[in-house]
C-alpha cells in the first residue's frame, strides 16, 4: 500500500534541495532524519525485531543515522545546496531518487508482489536508504563522510534481499548504494557558488 505522507516529503526535499538556499540543507536534512528515525522505530525495533533479533541492532543504527541527519540540520550550511551544478553525479543522484519513489514499487509489482508486501517509499528501509543516496549526491560540497557509514553497509545488509528474498528491486540497493558511496567520498564535487562571495 502506498503512503503519501512520505512521498509528499520526499518531493519537498527534492525540491528544495535543486532549488538550493540558505535552508535547503537544514530541510533536506530534517526530512531524512525523519525518515530514518521513524524506519529505526517503526519498522525494525516495533516490528522486525519479532522476526529477527538482529533488528535491534538495525534499529539502533537506523536511530544513530537519523540522530546525525538531526544534527546536520542544527547546523548552519552543514550539507550544502545549490541551484545548479554537479554533473554527473547530480544526474546519478536523481536517479536513484527517481528510483526509490518510483520503479521500485512498479519493480515490485511486476515482480509479482501484491501492493501490501511491497517495501514502502519513507518507512521502509531499502527504499529509503537509495533516496538517500539520491539526495546526497546533490549536494553540492562534500557529504561528511560520517553520513555515509550507515547507509553503505545498510546497502550491503539489505542488498541481500535481492537473493536472499527474491526482491529485485533491492539490486539498485546493493550496486547503486556502493557506487554512490564510492562517487561521494571519491568523485570529483563542485563547491557552491555564494552570491555573497563575489559581492
Amino acid at each position: 500500500m502506498i503512503e503519501s505522507r512520505p512521498y509528499a516529503l520526499g518531493i519537498v526535499a527534492l525540491v528544495v534541495a535543486l532549488r538550493g538556499g540558505a535552508r535547503a540543507d537544514r530541510i533536506v536534512a530534517a526530512v531524512l532524519a525523519a525518515m530514518w528515525l521513524w524506519t529505526g522505530v517503526a519498522y525494525h525495533l516495533l516490528h522486525f525485531t519479532v522476526i529477527n533479533p538482529a533488528a535491534w541492532l538495525f534499529g539502533a543504527a537506523f536511530l544513530g543515522q537519523g540522530t546525525a541527519f538531526l544534527a546536520v540540520a542544527a547546523r548552519s550550511r552543514g550539507l550544502p545546496f545549490a541551484l545548479s551544478g554537479g554533473g554527473s553525479r547530480r544526474i546519478f543522484g536523481l536517479v536513484l531518487i527517481a528510483y526509490a519513489m518510483v520503479l521500485y514499487p512498479l519493480l515490485g509489482r511486476v515482480a509479482g508482489h501484491p501492493w501490501a508486501e511491497i517495501p514502502a517509499f519513507g518507512v521502509t528501509p531499502c527504499p529509503m536508504t537509495i533516496f538517500t543516496f539520491g539526495m546526497l549526491l546533490l549536494a553540492s560540497a562534500p557529504v561528511p563522510w560520517w553520513l555515509l557509514v550507515i547507509p553503505a553497509l545498510w546497502a550491503v545488509v539489505g542488498g541481500s534481499a535481492a537473493v536472499l528474498l527474491a526482491v529485485p528491486q533491492d539490486w539498485v540497493l546493493l550496486v547503486g548504494g556502493l557506487a554512490a558511496t564510492t562517487f561521494l567520498v571519491f568523485g570529483k564535487r563542485q563547491m557552491p557558488v555564494r552570491a555573497s562571495a563575489a559581492s
